[in-house]
């Protein structure tokens, strides 16, 4: 039977009289413990994971003001000395970048890619044979992708797709960060139950008490669901709750730290509208530009989940 505690320890208690001074939380009835969070002193963790955010390119700091990195990841209980996974860190990995470094050398970062047989079931976006090899390739090409980050030393890292974990891992993550990935296996949770087996190898991925944080583009709660679905950019906060929770996991708090109410999307709409992307495809949007760059980023969600202790 699953344990579920009376009384909370918050996941990221040694940082939390600093950092509930700065972000909207809203905590729910139950709490998991996570001994790693306690382990490390809250002010020189704060203070060296604001250096390595102060210290990226400009071209990574300008999202900053639309993403809220230290923020976010001090919320999801981010610590050094951690085994993390990052759900899709692409090419150049813009939270890698700040991660891996953080961690240290005595923490682990694992590149965690979709199944290599999902990128050919969007068939409405049509990716070519290329495309789907490029894709395929970022598992293994994520050592190199760490080795390039100033400041992440030899900290171990491995990639990998999720239709081919390495066993030894099973059971073995602090945390897992899903930031705005959640939309594409939930498109296709109808057509081959995507988003349930996502679900899945996230939570055998990681220990008992171990922590799922989501950062995910939110659709309005009176959204039609077939607009809501994922195909979009888009999901209901109550949808992705939903789904994490049926999947074993215990919902432990939500914040607006990456809220943005100037995105209030229409039926017609997709987040790619919005920049960085700024893709026009619907008739009238490329003069909507200057509309949509003053919009900024998309309304985002962010929420973090626990796999419950064993008893």
């Amino acid at each position: 039977m699953k344990k579920r505690l009376n009384a909370y320890i918050p996941l990221f208690a040694a940082v939390a009289a600093v950092f509930l001074l700065t972000v909207a939380v809203t905590l729910p009835k139950t709490w998991a413990s996570n001994d790693v969070v306690a382990a490390t002193d809250a002010g020189s963790a704060i203070g060296k994971l604001q250096q390595i955010v102060d210290s990226r390119a400009a071209t990574y700091k300008a999202r900053d003001q639309y993403r809220h990195p230290a923020d976010t990841l001090l919320f999801f209980g981010l610590r050094p000395g951690m085994r993390v996974g990052e759900i899709g860190p692409g090419e150049s990995g813009w939270y890698t970048q700040i991660i891996a470094p953080y961690l240290g050398e005595q923490g682990a970062i694992f590149g965690i890619n979709y199944r290599d047989d999902m990128w050919a079931m969007f068939t409405r976006r049509n990716y070519s044979e290329e495309d789907i090899a490029e894709r395929v390739a970022r598992s293994a090409q994520f050592p190199d992708l760490i080795a390039s980050i100033e400041g992440a030393g030899d900290i171990p890292a491995t990639g990998f797709p999720l239709d081919k974990v390495p066993e030894e891992l099973y059971g073995t993550l602090d945390l897992v960060l899903s930031i705005r990935e959640l939309h594409n296996p939930a498109e296709l949770e109808d057509s081959a139950e995507m988003l349930s087996m996502f679900l899945e190898e996230i939570f055998l991925l990681l220990k008992p008490g171990g922590s799922l944080g989501v950062v995910q583009h939110r659709a309005p709660e009176d959204a039609d669901d077939s607009w809501a679905n994922g195909r979009m950019g888009y999901m209901k906060q109550s949808q992705a709750i939903a789904a994490i929770t049926d999947a074993g996991f215990d919902f432990i708090a939500s914040s607006e730290i990456n809220a943005n109410p100037e995105d209030q999307p229409g039926p017609a709409d997709y987040v790619w509208r919005l920049p960085p992307a700024s893709i026009y495809i619907n008739e009238g949007f490329a003069n909507r530009k200057d509309e949509f760059l003053a919009i900024g980023e998309s309304d985002r969600m962010t929420l973090l989940f626990a796999k419950p202790l064993e008893e």
